[in-house]
């Protein structure tokens, strides 16, 4: 779960990102990608809004598209920043990172 210091100066910023992040899901499961644990952080600087997260595996399929409805997402719920992603590999992703939401949506 990432979490959001309310003494964060981009407190509001942030939240809205992170809320606008649970309406993008992976194509291939149906379940969101903060559920999936696959969001690191969301950073923001100026204008600009960066995501930091990683996929189930590089050779993800929809990797692209998953980046892209990201992008959209932020734009959409922050259209006075620009939306960058920043897809890293370490930690490396595993079903751990599954919320107890994201598991009941699996059928675990």
């Amino acid at each position: 779960m990432l979490n959001i210091e309310i003494t964060d100066e981009y407190y509001r910023q942030k939240t809205v990102a992170l809320n606008a992040l649970y309406e993008v899901a992976d194509p291939e499961l149906g379940i969101n990608i903060m559920d999936l644990g696959l969001v690191y952080g969301i950073a923001i600087t100026g204008s600009e809004v960066l995501v930091t997260m990683t996929l189930s595996t590089p050779a993800c399929p929809v990797g692209g598209l998953i980046t892209d409805h990201v992008k959209i997402a932020i734009r959409e719920a922050l259209p006075d920043y620009e939306a960058k992603v920043e897809l890293v590999w370490e930690p490396r992703w595993n079903a751990d990172h599954i919320s107890p939401e994201g598991r009941a949506a699996l059928g675990w």
